[in-house]
C-alpha cells in the first residue's frame, strides 16, 4: 500500500447520490445505478467529473447490514434528481486526506492507518458533523497492476 497523508482544506461538492444499505464492500450496485441515471443526462463528464462514496457510520457502531453510505458523483448545482437518485451537499473545510494506492482489499486497512494512525500522531481530532467520504481517482481496470487510487477524506476540527 503507497500511503501518503496530510491536512487539505477541501470544496463543497454537490452530488447526486444512490444510497446503500450494507457491507461497505458491497457499494457497487449504487455505484452502478447512479451511473446509469447520470449518462443518458449527459452529467459524466471525466475529468470534470469527481467519483466519490460518502460514509455514514462507523463500522465499530453500526450493524454491517445496516451501514450506510452514498454512491455519488458531482453535478451542476441545481440538477435535478428522481427515482433512488437523490442530491447531497457535501460540506467543504480542513480534511485529514489520505492519498493512497492500494488493491480492492486494502479501503479497511487504509482508512484504519489513516485514522488510528497518521490523525493521533499528527494531533488531528475528526469532525464528525461533517461527512467522510473517498475520491476515486482513477479507473483500476486501466491501471497495470489493477490498483485504485484514491484520496480517503476525513473532516477535521
Amino acid at each position: 500500500m503507497k500511503f501518503e497523508a496530510q491536512i487539505k482544506e477541501l470544496p463543497e461538492r454537490f452530488v447526486a447520490c444512490v444510497r446503500h444499505v450494507g457491507p461497505y464492500p458491497e457499494i457497487g450496485k449504487a455505484i452502478e445505478k447512479v451511473f446509469a441515471w447520470a449518462g443518458p443526462k449527459g452529467l459524466i463528464q471525466f475529468p470534470k467529473t469527481d467519483m466519490l462514496a460518502v460514509y455514514h457510520d462507523s463500522p465499530e457502531d453500526v450493524a454491517t447490514d445496516a451501514l450506510r453510505s452514498d454512491a455519488c458523483i458531482t453535478v451542476p448545482e441545481g440538477t435535478s434528481a428522481d427515482g433512488d437518485v437523490k442530491t447531497l451537499t457535501i460540506p467543504g473545510g480542513k480534511f485529514a486526506v489520505a492519498h493512497v494506492e492500494i488493491d480492492g482489499s486494502e479501503y479497511g486497512a487504509a482508512w484504519d492507518k489513516l485514522i488510528g494512525e497518521w490523525m493521533p500522531e499528527n494531533g488531528c481530532v475528526p469532525d464528525e458533523s461533517r461527512l467522510c467520504y473517498e475520491l476515486y481517482l482513477n479507473d483500476h481496470e486501466q491501471h497495470p497492476e489493477k490498483k485504485h487510487i484514491v484520496d480517503i477524506c476525513e473532516p477535521i476540527k
